[in-house]
């Protein structure tokens, strides 16, 4: 466990992996960046907490967003991405507008938001990458082609970006959870089933976050699948049926 109070960024710190990823960061003393599309969503407040807004759909303002965040953390040392959506349907159900933007918010801005920031976080003498992927990265499944795609490319960049950095002192690390019981799937026509053991919760995910940026120096974490022990899938019925 770290003894002195690192700076962290957490994307999509106002809900689900994020919030709980968070909570935990700051109950051990660290000073956590946390981003949102609307920073009004946070619901407390806390001195080492500092809500920035971010909107991953809009590419442009990843740049300057980095630039304000590296003059006002210099000693930014980890990042956890933990923003992202889910769309699923047929091929044929999604626009290009909306496959563009899923691909956007769960991996291009992310990408994007790595690559600004790297160079600082390079200059620290250790310092943590974190992205939270999905069970979708591990095998493709029917009506998830775009969802599966966009983290399969977020895996397939972690992996790749480990051997990049393997001679800095930048650890690249990948979480990918199975269903976790969370407001991710409120637009959904699915959920994980309600019982115990049938879905992760948060909690789980922030458990295997904090592993990973607590390790010790000698030790790179490179992936951890988690699932929960009885996965159960419950699909919601449309409005209209009684």
């Amino acid at each position: 466990m770290h003894a002195v109070s690192r700076a962290i960024l957490v994307t999509g710190a106002s809900s689900g992996i994020g919030r709980a990823i968070t909570r935990r960061l700051l109950q051990l003393g660290h000073r956590v960046i946390g981003t949102s599309r609307d920073s009004r969503r946070f619901e407390w407040v806390h001195p080492r907490f500092y809500p920035m807004p971010l909107d991953l759909a809009d590419l442009s303002a990843i740049a300057p967003f980095a630039k304000r965040l590296q003059q006002d953390f210099p000693d930014l040392d980890a990042v956890v991405f933990a923003a992202g959506y889910g769309r699923f349907g047929a091929l044929e159900q999604h626009s290009q507008a909306q496959i563009e933007q899923l691909m956007t918010v769960n991996f291009t801005a992310q990408a994007c938001l790595t690559r600004a920031l790297l160079p600082q976080l390079k200059q620290q003498a250790r310092a943590n990458l974190l992205y939270i992927g999905s069970e979708a990265a591990l095998k493709g499944s029917r009506n998830g082609s775009i969802y599966c795609a966009s983290k399969f490319a977020l895996r397939g960049f972690s992996q790749a970006l480990r051997e990049e950095c393997g001679k800095s002192g930048v650890r690249v690390s990948l979480i990918n959870p199975g269903m976790v019981d969370t407001a991710f799937f409120e637009t959904l026509h699915f959920a994980p089933g309600k019982q115990a053991g049938q879905a992760l919760s948060a909690d789980d995910v922030a458990d295997a976050a904090l592993y990973i940026l607590q390790a010790g120096p000698h030790l790179v974490i490179d992936e951890i699948n988690l699932g929960p022990a009885c996965k159960v899938v419950d699909f919601k019925k449309p409005p209209h049926q009684p």
